[in-house]
């Protein structure tokens, strides 16, 4: 790192609010308001310390819609600087562990809100994902991503109501879904049951903290849940974690759009997701971008991307 960059990532951290920011930021996206709750400093002064961040690279800011979400920088030497500093702030620290405390008081009001909306929407789960662009559509799309070899064991992160075990379920050996809603899981098993699909089973789990040992999973899907997750890349992260060499995951959500609605209605996090940034996430965790689909929906498209894991013994 040249100097010039050092001494500036420096001096930009080097002042207790921004110091603060860069320890918040480095546990998921934080919105400026999320900041200003935590903080108890006004938008203003926050925004300016956010800004001097950006600038000095070592916070990443984007848009969507009318929020805008802070994130540690994923590239260049501020990446590598912030992490440095991440690391060196203590938790144990009294005010960092007031801070932490109420960002864990924000995760969870966001995690009951969206726990909410599931539980009271599903009954009609599959007729919500359908308002967008035609089901059978998306899942022959899929279908025809993930048909290339046997799937041994697959695994389906926020499985809702299981509908990917069922599609999935005559070309694979065992398959396992994965929600954290327990009425959704209620439905999912009975599904299941009533199908009579006895390979295929229903687990109360975290997306970000999977219950699996490495290598158990050579498909993952995760179908229409990142726009609901605070961290994406995370979900991403311990998804690979998970996978095979030689493994796929298929990931299935919005392109980019400007519904602000969808969070006020349907409890969205996100407002859809680049190409750029969802390849971003695959090359993080060692992934290979493999073919997309996207399939234009009135008013939303649905995308479908894929990240391959190299095949062991390969380079």
């Amino acid at each position: 790192m040249e100097t010039n960059t050092l001494l500036n990532s420096l001096r930009a951290a080097g002042e207790p609010t921004r110091l603060r920011l860069l320890a918040l930021c480095s546990f998921g996206e934080l919105t400026v308001s999320e900041l200003v709750q935590i903080l108890g400093q006004s938008q203003p002064r926050v925004s300016r310390h956010l800004k001097l961040l950006v600038d000095a690279g070592l916070l990443d800011r984007f848009r969507e819609g009318t929020w805008a979400f802070y994130r540690p920088s994923g590239h260049g030497d501020g990446a590598e600087m912030t992490k440095i500093l991440s690391t060196l702030v203590s938790q144990n620290d009294p005010m960092i562990a007031s801070d932490l405390a109420r960002l864990g008081e924000i995760k969870k009001a966001r995690q009951e809100r969206s726990n909410a909306y599931f539980n009271k929407n599903a009954p009609i789960w599959n007729e919500l994902r359908s308002l967008y662009v035609a089901e059978e559509n998306v899942e022959a799309a899929l279908n025809n991503l993930l048909s290339e070899k046997k799937i041994h064991n697959l695994l389906d992160i926020g499985t809702g109501t299981g509908r990917m075990l069922e599609l999935f379920s005559g070309q694979i050996d065992d398959g396992v879904g994965v929600d954290l809603s327990h009425e959704m899981l209620e439905i999912a098993r009975s599904k299941l049951e009533i199908s009579a699909l006895s390979h295929c089973q229903v687990r109360h789990a975290d997306m970000y903290r999977l219950p699996f040992l490495p290598n158990s999973f050579d498909a993952i899907t995760i179908h229409q849940v990142l726009h609901f997750s605070d961290d994406p890349g995370a979900v991403i992260r311990e998804a690979s974690h998970v996978l095979r060499p030689g493994g796929k995951i298929a990931i299935v959500d919005f392109a980019p759009h400007e519904l602000e609605l969808l969070r006020d209605t349907h409890a969205h996090r996100r407002l859809g997701f680049g190409d750029s940034e969802v390849s971003g996430w695959f090359t993080d965790v060692g992934l290979t971008v493999g073919p997309s689909t996207k399939l234009a929906g009135s008013p939303l498209t649905v995308c479908i991307w894929t990240g391959d894991s190299p095949a062991k013994g390969s380079e």
